[in-house]
Order: C-alpha cells, then sequence, then structure tokens
C-alpha cells in the first residue's frame, strides 16, 4: 500500500481521513500519497491490558519466540497495544518470565506487564495455581518492582489478604496500576482498596463473589464508583449478555474496559494448552481447567470483543470502540494512544460495514489490508 514509511501520507476512511507522518499521527501534512480505504471505518487501534498469550504462545515463558507469537497474532487481529499478563507464580518464576518481556516493553511491542497475582484470594484462584497464592509483602513486592525496572505497570490485588492494602499504597506510589481482582472482599474492603489508590476491576463478575439483593459483594459498590474502570470479558460465556448490557448501561462509555483474558489457544485449534503450571482443556473455543468447569483464560480477540459489544449490548459501534481504546489508554495514562488526534501513535484499525477489521497501521507502518 505505503512504499515508503517516512514519507507522508493520508489515509482516507469511510468516517474519517487520519494523517500520517511516521509512527505518529499529525493535524495537517503535506502529502505526496493518499491510500484510499474509503469502504472502511478507521478507528485507534485496540489496547489490551489483559491478555496471557495467543496464536500458541504465552506471556507466562522464558521463550522469546512464544512472547513474539503471541503478540504476532493478536496484532493481526487489530490490538496494536499488549499488556503481558502474568499468572501466579513463586517470586523467581516470575522475576524470569519479567527478563523475557523486557525487551519487548523496551522496544514498544508491549505496553507493560501485568501480574494477576499471586497476591489474590484462595476461595476465588480461578486458574491460578493454589500453591502459588500468598500475601503481599514489602520486600516482595520492592524486588519484583526492581527486577522489572519500570515495566510493571499493573497488578491485580485481593484487599482483603493480609497486607494487601499497605501493597496497594506501595504499588501506586511506584506509579503502577492497581485493579481488584480475583477476591472475596466485601464492600467495605472494596471502598478501603479504592481510597489507597485502586482504580480497576480485574474482569468484572469472574473470580469474586456474584451480586446477591442482601448480600451484595464488592460489584455494586465498585460499578457506582466515577473514578473505577470496569474490565469486561465479552465474549458471552465469561458474563451472560444480558449482565453485560445491563453492566455497560449502568457504568456509561467512558469506565468499560474490554479485554480478552486471552491464552496461548486464542487462533488456534481445540486441545490441550498449557496457562502457567495450570494443564488447559480447550473444547469449542471455550478454555477450561480439566475439572471442565473452571474457565482457564479465554480465546477471545479484541476485534470479537468489540464486535460482541456492539451487537449484543445493543452500543453503537463508536462507543463499543472505546472499551478497546480511549478507556484502557485512560485507565493505564497512555498519552499517547486511545484516539486518533493529532500527536498520537499512528495504530490504527479499519472496519468493514459487518464490523470486521480489515486494516490494521502499528506505529504508521501497514501490518495487514485487504481493503
Amino acid at each position: 500500500m505505503k512504499a515508503d514509511p517516512e514519507s507522508p501520507w493520508l489515509l482516507a476512511g469511510r468516517n474519517r481521513t487520519v494523517a500520517i507522518s511516521g509512527s505518529r499521527i499529525t493535524a495537517d501534512v503535506d502529502a505526496s500519497t493518499e491510500v484510499d480505504v474509503r469502504a472502511l471505518d478507521l478507528y485507534p487501534g485496540f489496547i489490551d491490558q489483559h491478555c496471557h498469550g495467543g496464536g500458541g504462545g504465552t506471556f507466562s515463558t522464558t521463550d522469546a519466540s512464544e512472547v513474539a507469537a503471541a503478540i504476532h497474532f493478536h496484532r493481526g487481529c487489530g490490538t496494536t497495544s499488549i499488556m503481558a499478563s502474568l499468572v501466579s507464580a513463586p517470586t523467581s518464576e516470575l522475576i524470569s518470565q519479567i527478563e523475557t518481556l523486557m525487551p519487548f516493553v523496551d522496544s514498544q511491542e508491549l505496553i507493560g506487564i501485568h501480574l494477576e497475582g499471586p497476591w489474590i484470594s484462595p476461595r476465588f484462584a480461578g486458574a491460578h495455581d493454589p500453591d502459588s497464592l500468598r500475601g503481599p509483602t514489602t520486600e516482595e513486592l520492592r524486588a519484583l518492582l526492581h527486577s522489572a525496572q519500570g515495566a510493571i505497570r499493573m497488578v491485580t490485588v485481593a484487599p482483603e489478604l493480609p497486607g494487601a492494602l499497605d501493597a496497594i499504597a506501595q504499588l501506586v506510589a511506584a506509579d503502577v496500576t492497581v485493579a481488584i481482582g480475583h477476591t472475596a472482599c466485601n464492600p467495605e474492603q472494596a471502598r478501603a482498596a479504592v481510597d489507597r489508590g485502586a482504580s480497576v476491576v480485574t474482569h468484572a463478575f469472574n473470580a469474586m463473589p456474584g451480586v446477591h439483593h442482601r448480600d451484595p459483594g464488592p460489584l455494586p459498590w465498585l460499578l457506582a464508583q466515577d473514578t473505577v474502570f470496569i474490565e469486561l470479558i465479552a465474549d458471552g460465556l465469561h458474563v451472560h449478555p444480558d449482565v453485560l448490557r445491563l453492566t455497560t448501561k449502568a457504568i456509561g462509555e467512558r469506565r468499560g474496559i474490554a479485554v480478552t483474558d486471552a491464552m496461548a489457544a486464542a487462533g488456534c485449534c481445540d486441545g490441550e494448552y498449557r496457562l502457567g503450571d495450570q494443564r488447559v482443556q480447550v473444547k469449542d473455543g471455550a478454555a477450561r481447567l480439566f475439572d471442565e468447569s473452571t474457565l482457564a483464560g479465554s480465546t477471545l480477540t479484541m476485534d470479537a470483543a468489540v464486535r460482541f459489544l456492539s451487537s449484543r449490548c445493543e452500543l453503537p459501534l463508536s462507543e463499543a470502540v472505546t472499551f478497546a481504546t480511549r478507556n484502557p489508554a485512560a485507565a493505564l495514562s497512555l498519552r499517547d494512544r486511545g484516539s486518533l488526534d493529532a500527536g498520537m501513535r499512528a495504530d490504527v484499525v479499519g472496519f468493514d460495514s459487518q464490523g470486521y477489521v480489515q486494516l490494521v497501521v502499528h506505529g504508521g507502518t501497514v501490518l495487514t489490508s485487504s481493503a
């Protein structure tokens, strides 16, 4: 499509024209090249802040080729900014995995690392290895943050654990986004976590108490807080479409975040896979532990999540896109992503009339196009 990646050019879509110079979007450019994609609607590239792998590769690894495979797969689905999520493991294993991921963060192939544990509730461990769960300590947090040299961008914590509230304050002081998740906490404990700076709910409704009218659990209070972002796995399996629809109406356009929680099997056939040290069976696209009941991540992609939010949750496509772009950018303080405004990274996806991604531009480079 575009021969010279350094030459200013225009991407002309059905709903807008985007001017690109190098890796950035510009307000105005004297472009000698115009790429005509007027059959497509142009939106910002997707941001997935909760992803364990895909394309046969996992992020919980010391094999860089697996990391590269997962990034490559999801980028082809329109996810131009990916956070590598790690499951619970001993400290030494987490440090080795972080060291494997850091070159990808340094090169901006990944936007950072998400520790989904090990500081989570044994009662709501989900697919995490119960033997790896523990309460947070100042020393362990300091060791992991030091090893990552700023690459850890988000951490999921269960607020009810001993030492958790102090840990949340320590992480927030280190400019780490703290998410409440895999938790048995009550509304008061959730409030205490938010008071100390927690600002995200990890995959709402999953791995936490359900909502009961006399025993509400943490979610009703969290859903009502304007400062808290709500992750949703929008595949119709993790959360029923009626509950997704109700939730999106309750929180409005600016606080919902679509995530995949994808594991290695995303984009692959059914069969046996691993999530950390746990064996996972994928059948009909659903990933579960071998107990056949516990969900173990997903095989979802962000383009499918956006389509689901639009088609099944009755959101306009433009609003569904904000759940995958502007909102995670705000939650993670990614100031150069999440919109197509001038000065932003030139990360663009093009949707056809059916809501399918036909074009991906990453950092000003056209990666894929069937337009």
